[in-house]
């Protein structure tokens, strides 16, 4: 199983779906080549630089970190049942309220749709909250998600960015 980078009040806690092979056999999230994650991260201004998996804890020092909904691995998102999201969303609030990162962003509009019943939530901040805390979802990253470019998951991500900068209502 795949370790949480994670400390109490961070601005940013990054919440991908499960982690993949590779991520499973590297201990880093998102280490599948060809997984928009770092990049998007880089490109968005979340880091000074583009940082690679296996520095997953640097992310720490700059106020962020990364869970997932559902610990166990899986070559796709699509092998994992309702049920095991459903139990990650309940694990997952509970971890947030612990934590209380400022912002949960959850890299995948569908399994935030299955996981917490939000049938038409889209990209963007959300209304409602998770363990207390405010919700943003991103795009999954993943290279299969073929209908999010590079770009435009950077757009994406740099609009959650800018929200950080502006007060908090």
């Amino acid at each position: 199983m795949i370790g949480d980078v994670l400390k109490p009040g961070l601005d940013v806690l990054f919440c991908g779906i499960n982690p993949g092979l590779v991520s499973e056999a590297t201990g880093h999230h998102f280490a599948r080549p060809g997984n928009r994650f770092w990049p998007a991260l880089h490109l968005s201004g979340f880091t000074p630089r583009l940082f690679a998996p296996a520095e997953q804890e640097r992310l720490l020092e700059l106020g962020l970190g990364i869970t997932n909904v559902v610990a166990r691995p899986s070559a796709k998102a699509d092998e994992l049942t309702i049920d095991e999201m459903k139990a990650g969303a309940a694990e997952l609030t509970e971890k947030v309220a612990r934590y209380s990162p400022r912002v949960l962003a959850v890299l995948g509009v569908t399994v935030y749709r299955a996981a917490f019943g939000r049938k038409k939530a889209q990209v963007g901040p959300q209304e409602e909250t998770v363990g207390g805390v405010r919700v943003w979802l991103l795009p999954n990253p993943s290279g299969l998600n073929a209908h999010w470019q590079l770009p435009a998951l950077a757009e994406e991500f740099g609009r959650l960015k800018a929200s950080l900068q502006k007060p908090e209502r």
